[in-house]
């Protein structure tokens, strides 16, 4: 099989680092925000916030892996070269799965009701959508693929 057609992938050390700085920026941005909107208590919200972000790092490590390897397959191109239509299906697929996951622990951690609890969840999807968007966009540029490699004589 030719390499073109099995890009080379981000390395376990390159995944891990973009996870972490993920989820720190999230934490960052998003937390303060949500404390205010949501009404629910800070101490309350930073400890939800930080279980959601436990999930969506074990989610974006397994998601992102699993993208990149299917869209090298079937494309022959790294995650780096990713053209903005895939990375907005990527943004909006990885935010729909978390949503599937978080809408429970939001409910049983706030005891909100399911709406406001969607509600709520849908907010912080849409923020960390557009986040994710631009965050995994600086990645790619600040941390490429084939400099993360040795390369090949």
């Amino acid at each position: 099989m030719s390499s073109s057609n099995h890009p080379i992938q981000r390395s376990l050390w390159d995944r891990l680092r973009q996870v972490a700085l993920f989820e720190i920026g999230g934490l960052l941005l998003i937390s303060p925000p949500f404390v205010w909107l949501s009404g629910v208590p800070a101490v309350d919200s930073i400890g939800l916030l930080l279980i959601l972000a436990l999930v969506a790092a074990l989610w974006n490590g397994g998601y992102n892996t699993a993208f990149d390897w299917i869209e090298g397959r079937l494309t022959g191109r790294t995650a780096d070269r990713r053209p903005w239509s895939l990375r907005a299906a990527h943004a909006v697929g990885f935010e729909g799965g978390l949503l599937l996951m978080t809408l429970p622990i939001i409910v049983l951690w706030t005891r909100m009701d399911w709406l406001s609890a969607l509600i709520a969840d849908i907010g912080l999807a849409l923020a960390y959508m557009v986040y994710a968007f631009g965050f995994n966009l600086a990645y790619d540029r600040m941390f490429p693929i084939a400099a993360a490699q040795p390369s090949n004589p």
